[in-house]
């Protein structure tokens, strides 16, 4: 099944994955869980998403020296500019990192894509009605190319629903502006 509604192992599943990081880690800023997973109610594929910030790209060697001795494989900015993918090599057994099916990104404190992140899941997080079209929008894609069709149910979510992402992510600066002091990383 491509997405499944919101399981509250999910934010456990993630504290475990950070703790693991955070001991083993020393070049970043924070350890971020975005994504659908990290919103409550949010239906979503079954995987944590994480968001390790560091300062600036400069350094990115280092954490990546750091998170290569814990297991992980460099992959590339995967096509968008600024987010570094890391994967698990299956060869140094990490507990958590390797029992707990996740995404793990690195990107720097400036980096439009993991302010768009942070901006997208904070809005959802306080705001169910939205919590609530995006599912239906999930939904929709769902019911018109079937569950298991994900790389149709990405490229419809990108082109046809491109307008809902910027539409959050405006709504979410504008709240920003207006409450600066309940912004929660950006």
């Amino acid at each position: 099944m491509l997405i499944e509604e919101y399981n509250v192992q999910w934010p456990k599943q993630f504290e475990i994955i950070k703790e693991v990081l955070e001991k083993s880690l020393k070049s970043y800023v924070r350890i971020e869980h975005v994504g659908s997973t990290s919103i409550k109610g949010m239906f979503a594929k079954p995987i944590i998403d994480i968001d390790i910030e560091i300062n600036k790209k400069d350094d990115l060697l280092q954490i990546k020296a750091e998170l290569e001795d814990i297991g992980y494989v460099y992959c590339g900015d995967q096509g968008i500019p600024g987010r570094e993918a890391f994967k698990r090599d299956r060869i140094n057994k990490l507990g958590a990192l390797d029992t707990i099916q996740h995404h793990l990104y690195v990107c720097a404190s400036d980096n439009l894509e993991y302010q768009k992140h942070i901006l997208f899941r904070d809005y959802l997080r306080n705001h169910k009605k939205a919590v609530d079209q995006y599912n239906s929008i999930k939904n929709d894609i769902i019911r018109r190319y079937g569950e298991n069709n994900r790389e149709k149910y990405v490229e419809v979510k990108e082109n046809e629903y491109k307008w809902f992402f910027e539409d959050i992510i405006e709504k979410s600066k504008e709240e920003r502006k207006k409450h600066p002091t309940t912004a929660s990383t950006l």
